[in-house]
């Protein structure tokens, strides 16, 4: 089922499809801040013409070999320091930085850092969890802010608008992000992840319950 799903645009992750609205099948070159948890295989499973490469503080959070032959570049950072010298501006058609802001007190200073890496007409996505995450009950697999212990800040939409707009780039789109296919698929997510696991990650219940916001910003032309 998983693989026939994988073959389903609709089902594909909520962060790659801005991303596929925009390109399609055709070439773009990725910068993705938070390369861990195999994500170049998984990015590449969707978009096998992009040219990925990837930045993280371990070059081995769960990667392997597969996962690097699928990079152009890997770059070995701590976001904290602010030092992007080794990642060329005007290079990339996609920043994407997706459930890393979070982990960082300095995170709006990392986020307009970043813009100029991002070409003419190149987008910005960032997602991250909502004040809303605040109120929710707490949960294995995260559902609640704090039920993360490597969460060190929550930041606000507007936080991370006014970064992106001090690095030069305008806001597409901002909002809570509601995926309505996976929406619609909670109760069979949650069916079968207790048939196979014992247990339901709070992630699945992240569209229902409004658990993380989404901003989508683009360089301008000119």
């Amino acid at each position: 089922m998983r693989d026939l799903l994988r073959r389903f645009p609709a089902a594909m992750p909520y962060k790659f499809k801005p991303l596929r609205r925009h390109f399609g099948d055709r070439p773009f070159d990725l910068l993705d801040i938070g390369a861990g948890n195999h994500s170049a295989t998984r990015t590449k499973h969707w978009f096998p013409a992009c040219r990925y490469s990837g930045v993280d503080r371990d070059r081995a959070y769960h990667n392997d070999a597969a996962d690097f032959a699928r990079m152009e570049a890997f770059y070995e950072l701590d976001l904290t320091t602010l030092r992007f010298e080794a990642i060329p501006d005007g290079a990339f058609d996609v920043v994407m930085m997706a459930h890393v802001v979070e982990h960082l007190e300095n995170g709006d200073d990392v986020v307009k850092a970043l813009c100029p890496k991002l070409r003419p007409g190149g987008l910005f996505y960032l997602e991250f969890p909502s004040p809303r995450s605040l109120t929710l009950p707490s949960m294995r697999g995260t559902l609640n802010f704090h039920d993360d212990d490597t969460h060190v800040r929550l930041w606000t939409r507007p936080e991370i608008e006014r970064a992106l707009e001090a690095g030069g780039l305008r806001i597409v789109r901002s909002g809570v992000r509601r995926d309505l296919f996976r929406l619609a698929m909670t109760p069979v997510r949650v069916a079968v992840s207790f048939v196979r696991h014992g247990w339901v990650p709070g992630s699945a219940f992240w569209d229902l319950l409004g658990f993380a916001d989404r901003i989508l910003a683009e360089k301008p032309r000119d």
